[in-house]
């Protein structure tokens, strides 16, 4: 996608060659690097590490912990079940923050375009199409070797490199690349991994179609209930009758994506947030409104404040609330003049509350700031 750049749209550059560069059980290998009794041992981090507490989630498990069913997502007194003798730790956001800057320094010493997406992978550019063709299969296995080794010599952490010629067949490589690392016989080579158009079919076509990156659960229900289930009966599919399923857009992109096609673009401009938001689910469900009040003061205080920290200035208020039975609404109201003061965004934060109907208890709150591109001080 080009990014904009003062007046004029700057096409991102075209690649021939894509890495994908993912950071092993990050937050678990971080936390590895402050206590080295850690090593080897079950580690689950989330929430404020106290697995006995309601509405807490997994964010990172290690492989130990994953070989026993702990997942991303998963609630941590499900955890707990599974892996009771496990290490939990509360998260430490601050320290991910540091670790993945040091991580990203190393990537962009190789001098290549960098995309950023997370605090734990990132896609780098390699040879672009502009220019001619110099670089072999073997070469570039090379340099993601040699990527691999700096980001572990310079900062501790081992990271993952998948290789191919468009983003999204990239990470899937990333995917191989690191269910090799977990075979109990894998060496430091299968850290990299190669998947292009001679080895795709081979390697994905008896995949269920939910392999497919950006292919939700929805998206595979859809096309199962159609009879189609593994990618190669998503190849052997019409592209009309994908258009008729899906509409032109999400048709031809699933046309595209089950034959290794995709993004072949890195953006290596600075990646500018358009809003920010703190979300918080509650202990106990919230009914009293001067609770509720209370709730959205708060939160709107925090995500001001790291607004303020950027220099960044808010045009519009967005209030999601989320029910006991997991109803979820989000309502946004402009503000009358851009700002960062907390009185105007409280006032339409609470309007916006008030302007819910609000007759099953509370479960989560979430304020969102919309934000103006940086420099300007006008309307949006």
């Amino acid at each position: 996608m080009a990014q904009t750049s003062g007046d004029a749209a700057r096409e991102a550059p075209r690649y021939r060659w894509l890495f994908h560069v993912d950071l092993d059980q990050f937050q678990v290998a971080v936390e590895r690097q402050r206590r080295g009794d850690l090593i080897g041992r079950i580690v689950i981090v989330g929430g404020d590490g106290d697995p006995t507490r309601a509405r807490q989630v997994v964010t990172c498990a290690s492989y130990e912990a994953r070989a026993l069913g702990v997942r991303a997502g998963m609630p941590m007194r499900a955890a707990v079940k599974k892996a009771p003798d496990a290490v939990f730790l509360p998260l430490d956001m601050a320290e991910y923050e540091r670790a993945s800057s040091r991580v990203m320094d190393v990537l962009r010493g190789f001098g290549g375009a960098i995309e950023v997406w997370g605090w734990d992978e990132a896609y780098l550019g390699v040879e672009d199409r502009a220019g001619t063709a110099t670089l072999t299969s073997d070469d570039v296995v090379a340099v993601a070797e040699s990527i691999r080794t700096a980001v572990e010599r310079e900062t501790g952490l081992q990271c993952c490199v998948g290789i191919s010629d468009n983003k999204q067949r990239a990470k899937a490589a990333t995917g191989f690349a690191k269910a090799a690392v977990r075979r109990p016989d894998a060496g430091v080579d299968a850290r990299v991994f190669v998947l292009d158009e001679t080895n795709w079919s081979a390697l994905m076509d008896h995949r269920p179609c939910r392999d497919l990156w950006s292919v939700g659960s929805r998206t595979a229900a859809k096309l199962s209930a159609a009879g189609i289930d593994t990618v190669a009966q998503l190849v052997a599919t019409d592209l009309d009758q994908l258009v008729a399923m899906f509409g032109p857009h999400q048709g031809n992109w699933l046309y595209v994506l089950s034959r290794g096609g995709g993004d072949d673009a890195i953006s290596d401009e600075p990646f500018v947030a358009k809003s920010h938001s703190r979300a918080r689910t509650f202990d106990v469900d919230l009914t009293d409104r001067a609770d509720l009040l209370a709730a959205v003061d708060e939160l709107a205080r925090e995500v001001l404040e790291q607004v303020v920290a950027e220099g960044r200035i808010a045009f519009r208020v967005g209030l999601t609330v989320r029910t006991k039975t997991f109803y979820t609404r989000t309502k946004m109201r402009k503000l009358q003049e851009a700002t960062t003061s907390i009185g105007p965004i409280v006032t339409v934060a609470e309007e916006l509350l008030d302007a819910f109907e609000i007759d099953r208890p509370i479960r989560l709150m979430a304020v969102k700031l919309e934000l103006l591109d940086p420099g300007s001080t006008g309307g949006a």
